[in-house]
């Protein structure tokens, strides 16, 4: 019978003590806190979405001393959610990591079953094929949230076209379609056409961009999000230098701002 993997590190022991313990803290936080007595699913979402934006951000920032605080506060919101589940006798701590191991196990069939795989892309196309399989979708997208930001979310549409098989398998042929519609983009702006119509051509360019940045090995998303604080960081600056000089920006015209812009660092 195939034996699965536990954990022979020489902290094993420690790690059980501190989740023990912040399971404790949890049980204790529901008994006597007001605030956290108060607390359900729904009203702990939108702060699990916060704190996960901000774990992005740490880890963007390449700051380990908050992206090990952050994790915190994420196993804080899982912790949390089990407990209410506990509560409603749904499931509780050992469901929830039993139900993952299983299904790390069942999607690397290459390391605990027969099968192999060449390269990790032989894997994520097994991991698709497996999740339709054990979620019953329709449709590969199926899986994909829609409440995902709309970036992300087309991130996440074209990593699971590809892994079956689907789309534009060159950067050369995106980057042609990309010039296309750049071209479009540019005729209709010269004639009268419905904005609907230069929505429609604007939301395809993006869809292509993103797909050219997947194509070479580009997160569009990270990359968008680093030209914005480099961006910031920048006008800051010339905010900065602006004020030192006694000036307001308001009154300040669009070639002095220019100058400004040209001479920040």
């Amino acid at each position: 019978m195939k034996s699965y993997p536990t954990s022979n590190t020489s902290n094993n022991d420690q790690v059980s003590r501190a989740l023990g313990q912040l399971l404790g803290i949890m049980d204790e936080l529901r008994e006597k806190c007001p605030w956290d007595q108060k607390q359900t699913m729904e009203s702990l979402r939108h702060l699990t979405i916060e704190e996960a934006f901000e774990l992005s951000e740490a880890i963007l920032e390449a700051n380990m001393e908050n992206i090990k605080k952050e994790l915190g506060d994420l196993l804080l919101h899982i912790v949390f959610y089990t407990k209410i589940a506990a509560e409603q006798r749904a499931f509780t701590m050992v469901h929830v990591i039993q139900t993952l191991c299983k299904k790390l196990i069942d999607r690397h069939p290459h390391i605990y079953g027969e099968k192999v795989a060449e390269n990790a892309q032989s894997v994520e196309r097994h991991w698709e094929k497996q999740k339709l399989q054990e979620k019953g979708n329709k449709s590969v997208l199926g899986g994909v949230p829609h409440t995902l930001p709309s970036l992300i979310k087309t991130m996440r549409i074209q990593e699971k076209m590809s892994r079956i098989g689907f789309g534009w398998p060159d950067s050369n042929t995106t980057r042609k379609k990309i010039q296309k519609h750049i071209q479009v983009l540019t005729q209709q702006s010269n004639q009268e056409v419905p904005t609907t119509m230069r929505q429609e051509a604007f939301g395809e360019l993006l869809f292509l961009l993103v797909n050219y940045a997947r194509l070479v090995n580009v997160n569009p998303e990270e990359a968008l999000e680093k030209k914005n604080k480099e961006f910031t960081q920048k006008f800051q600056h010339v905010e900065q230098e602006i004020a030192s000089q006694d000036k307001q920006i308001t009154q300040l015209s669009t070639k002095e701002l220019m100058d400004y812009w040209k001479k920040a660092n």
